[in-house]
């Protein structure tokens, strides 16, 4: 089986790709950063190396997205910045373009490093992969990847990976700000913030 792996982030990446690994030896698994959902720039590229620094590591083919496309996501999720609307679409975005990449690519099955994390809405993720698979004629993979929520943590420190404190779009920076603050007003704007949202 040949598996397109969309990458959301490096610490992400790890969980998933053990899972994985481990679960189908025989499979033939590829890496596919693309997420303009990243705010700002800087973070998009900080991420983006981390991505590429464990995949070399481990021997994780990847196919990289040109560009930064955050003009695109923005148009996306205008009207629709709620948060669990606001998801969805951002879902939809990057999985419609992974199961354009599988397709196009000749892989057997699309799947995404999202389903590893217990702050995702994983329905959500898996309707829209299975919807966006039937569209494209190939198969999305969907297996609840949480139990390995713990492992991921134990590789992203093995690994020295950058663990971001935030999803990755400009709402939920807000919101893990929001969150820290309501939870120590006095450390507001110097402590590290912690995500309602949370990474990945």
């Amino acid at each position: 089986m040949k598996l397109l792996l969309h990458t959301c982030c490096g610490p992400c990446t790890t969980g998933a790709l053990a899972f994985l690994r481990e679960e189908f030896a025989s499979a033939d698994v590829c890496g596919l950063f693309y997420n303009p959902n990243i705010h700002p720039y800087a973070e998009h590229e900080r991420r983006k190396e981390c991505v590429a620094a464990y995949a070399s590591e481990v021997g994780l083919p990847m196919i990289w997205s040109e560009g930064y496309e955050m003009p695109l996501y923005f148009r996306q999720v205008a009207g629709h910045e709620e948060r669990s609307e606001r998801c969805a679409t951002c879902y939809r975005l990057r999985l419609a373009r992974t199961a354009q990449e599988a397709r196009e690519r000749g892989f057997d099955a699309f799947t995404t490093t999202l389903l590893i994390s217990p702050y995702q809405q994983q329905s959500v993720i898996r309707s829209i992969g299975e919807e966006l698979a039937e569209k494209n004629g190939i198969q999305f993979f969907f297996e609840n990847l949480r139990r390995g929520w713990g492992e991921r943590g134990r590789l992203a420190r093995e690994h020295h990976l950058y663990q971001q404190h935030y999803c990755g779009c400009i709402y939920s920076e807000v919101e893990a700000a929001t969150a820290r603050q309501r939870a120590s007003p006095r450390a507001a704007g110097t402590a590290t913030l912690r995500p309602e949202s949370a990474p990945g």
